[in-house]
């Protein structure tokens, strides 16, 4: 008996999912097998039938880490809030600076009265 690793898809565009696995003593019956528990209802529409001794496992940390540093492309590589609060910081400098210019400009006239 060899042990088989089920993945489905359960809707079209979906990405497979594991399933679960079952024992079958041949590929025929496997297959067999996996469209008897796993799609008997009509709840899947594709399956992979796989057995588990084809399956290659990487545990090597050196293999799983990324050659280079690439901390850009993850989002907390980057300071959102800081550059967000600089943001606000610059457009309520210039909104005072603004509301100054309007209160010189109407104290000039009023002034001139």
């Amino acid at each position: 008996m060899q042990v088989y690793e089920i993945f489905k898809q359960e809707r079209e565009g979906e990405a497979m999912k594991h399933a679960g696995n079952l024992r079958a003593p041949d590929d025929a019956l496997a297959l067999h097998y996996a469209k008897e528990f796993y799609s008997r209802r009509g709840e899947s529409i594709r399956l992979w039938v796989v057995p588990r001794a084809t399956i290659a496992e990487i545990t090597d940390p050196d293999l799983l880490k990324p050659p280079l540093d690439r901390s850009y492309r993850v989002p907390a590589g980057y300071k959102i809030n800081e550059k967000l609060d600089e943001a606000r910081r610059r457009v309520r400098a210039a909104a005072e600076a603004r509301a100054g210019a309007r209160r010189e400009a109407a104290g000039t006239v009023t002034g001139d009265r």
